[in-house]
């Protein structure tokens, strides 16, 4: 049973940065391409940003690109999102999500693991 633990929300100015992290348990980490949505009150959970299992290569929505940063520690068996410049905006709970695919999915389907979501709030 592959479990993914968050860690990493919190209450921040705008401008400011925090950095999210996702820690897979349960399977090999290194096999599963992984993502971060967010869902904001009475909205759909989009997707935020995506990384390729092996390649390491990722894709962004456009709102967050130039801002925030996906990475992956195979070694460690941790993902990361680094958020700067955050906006009001960003408010939303932020979950981490995995996928046996090796590939970068965009829809909420496609993923099979979730975490339990930490919440991100950015005042003005």
């Amino acid at each position: 049973q592959v479990q993914l633990l968050e860690s990493g929300g919190g209450l921040v100015q705008a401008g400011g940065s925090l950095r999210l992290s996702c820690a897979p348990s349960g399977h090999t980490f290194s096999n599963y391409a992984m993502a971060w949505f967010r869902q904001a009150p009475g909205k759909e959970r989009e997707f935020v940003v995506g990384i390729h299992s092996i390649s390491g290569r990722t894709d962004y929505a456009d709102t967050v690109k130039g801002r925030f940063t996906i990475s992956r520690d195979n070694a460690k068996k941790t993902a990361y999102l680094q958020m700067n410049s955050l906006k009001p905006e960003n408010t939303a709970v932020y979950y981490c999500a995995a996928t046996a695919s090796n590939y970068i999915h965009y829809d909420t389907r496609s993923y099979s693991y979730w975490g339990q979501g930490t919440q991100v709030t950015v005042s003005s």
